[in-house]
C-alpha cells in the first residue's frame, strides 16, 4: 500500500469502547479505520484545536509587545462615539 503524499505513521492506544466506535463507522461508511481518525482528529483541529492555537499566538504577540492596552482602546471608541475622531 502506498502511503498519501505528506503523511506519517504514529502510534498511539485508544480505549476499546472508542475502537469500537471507529471501526463500526469505518465498515457503515466503507472507510478505514485510518480515514475515520483523521477525520476526528481534522475536526478537533478546527474546534478545540483552533482555541489553542489562537491563544497560544496571542501569549506570543504580548510577550513581544505586540498588544493594544484596554484602557487607551476603550478611550479611542469614547472618542469615536463622541464623534471627536476625524
Amino acid at each position: 500500500m502506498t502511503e498519501a503524499t505528506g503523511s506519517e505513521s504514529v502510534t498511539l492506544r485508544i480505549p476499546s469502547d472508542v475502537l469500537s466506535d471507529i471501526e463500526s463507522i469505518a465498515e457503515a461508511t466503507e472507510r478505514s479505520r485510518s480515514y475515520i481518525i483523521v477525520r476526528a482528529l481534522k475536526m478537533y483541529l478546527l474546534n478545540e484545536g483552533a482555541d489553542i492555537l489562537a491563544s497560544a499566538r496571542g501569549r506570543e504577540q504580548i510577550a513581544a509587545g505586540e498588544y493594544e492596552d484596554v484602557d487607551t482602546v476603550i478611550a479611542d471608541m469614547n472618542r469615536i462615539i463622541a464623534g471627536k475622531v476625524a
